[in-house]
């Protein structure tokens, strides 16, 4: 009989997104083909502890799997790269993961991990870089590709480059030596007095900490609130138009999903709109001319390669009110429940969520 492939679902972790991974790590648990994999869970408490978890899906839904009495600690052994000669002709032990059990610390299989992790601390480069100084494969984008998509100022310096895509106008401000009145000055004078403006964190997800500035008399107290988050904060202009996502699926050759839409039932989709209002939604977008829909997925593949991504990221445009495709921002690890915009996208384009699941596996481990 083959071999199973032992993948490790990686969840949880210190991060505003800690809810949001359990349910999409759930899902992908719920609907991963598990004849075709060894699978362990390991999940990440908001304090940073790491457990070994054999609780259900419903548990790690709602964050009671932490009480689980057969969770077990785990720690990852950094024994080599995971390459098979290090150069003198010795051979070096893999690094792995281990789980502290009752006769001890015993390995956990981990021949691919799939990193469940949402904003810091998980999708910011972070945790690839462990996992690739322990030379253990991952779905997903590597250091440098994840941390420059997380930090919203560098993706959109690189972009711009590269003459990739249409962007918002935008000022960054650091907090470092930083007057909130001053910064609002300088920025209100940037803008020339146009308003609305967005105030975000450069390097938060889940529109965490952002704040739709409609007065020059609320800039201040929205850098403040951004300042609260990141130390790094983006004033951009405001796009008047429909918010559009793609899907990009792939390596060295990748491919783009058809296009979604967001309607926000806020004014715009912050956090509370995107996780907490049921009034918003996400559909396929069905009327755009096809030259239309071909630019928006040839410009979300120019963005994937400038910005070196690898195995998934969603795309995200605003198609303005005077036909501009303008890039928003990238996102390298998505929310991946069953009916999040990513997974929605490919099981729209032909490719089902389970199928999805198994690609981004093959994509990981090449």
């Amino acid at each position: 009989m083959e071999q199973k492939l032992a993948l490790l679902v990686l969840f949880g972790g210190v991060s505003s997104e800690h809810e949001v991974s359990r349910v999409s790590a759930a899902s992908i648990l719920e609907h991963i083909d598990k004849d075709k994999y060894q699978i362990s869970s390991v999940g990440i408490t908001k304090t940073g502890k790491w457990m070994l978890t054999e609780a259900g899906t419903d548990a790690i839904r709602d964050g009671s799997w932490e009480q689980d009495a057969a969770n077990r600690s785990v720690m990852l052994v950094l024994n080599g790269s995971g390459s098979a000669e290090d150069g003198c002709g010795g051979i070096r032990e893999r690094s792995q993961f281990m789980a502290r059990g009752p006769e001890g610390w015993q390995p956990v299989p981990a021949d691919v991990v799939f990193p469940v992790l949402h904003g810091q601390n998980g999708e910011d480069g972070t945790m690839q870089g462990l996992l690739q100084i322990a030379g253990i494969p991952f779905v997903g984008s590597d250091t440098a590709s994840s941390a420059a998509c997380m930090d919203k100022g560098m993706a959109k310096a690189l972009v711009s480059q590269a003459e990739a895509a249409n962007q918002a106008k935008c000022c960054i401000i650091h907090r470092s030596g930083c007057d909130a009145e001053e910064a609002a000055e300088g920025a209100d004078a940037f803008f020339a007095g146009t308003y609305p403006l967005f105030v975000k964190p450069a390097r938060a997800g889940s529109s965490v900490g952002i704040t739709k500035v409609k007065e020059r008399g609320s800039l201040a107290d929205a850098i403040r609130t951004a300042f609260a988050v990141d130390s790094k904060v983006l004033v951009e202009e405001a796009i008047f138009g429909r918010e559009l996502e793609v899907a990009v699926l792939g390596n060295d050759d990748p491919a783009a999903s058809c296009v979604g839409e967001i309607f926000a039932a806020g004014e715009f989709y912050d956090y509370a709109s995107k996780y907490e209002d049921e009034a918003s939604r996400t559909e396929i977008v069905r009327d755009l001319p096809p030259e239309l829909e071909e630019e928006i997925r040839e410009t979300a593949l120019r963005v994937y390669r400038v910005l070196e991504c690898r195995g998934l990221a969603r795309v995200d445009f605003f198609l303005s009110d005077d036909g501009r495709v303008v890039f928003n921002e990238i996102n390298t690890l998505p929310g991946f429940t069953e009916i999040s915009m990513y997974p929605s996208l490919w099981e729209a384009s032909g490719l089902n969520y389970a199928d999805l699941i198994d690609m981004l596996i093959r994509l990981a481990a090449v």
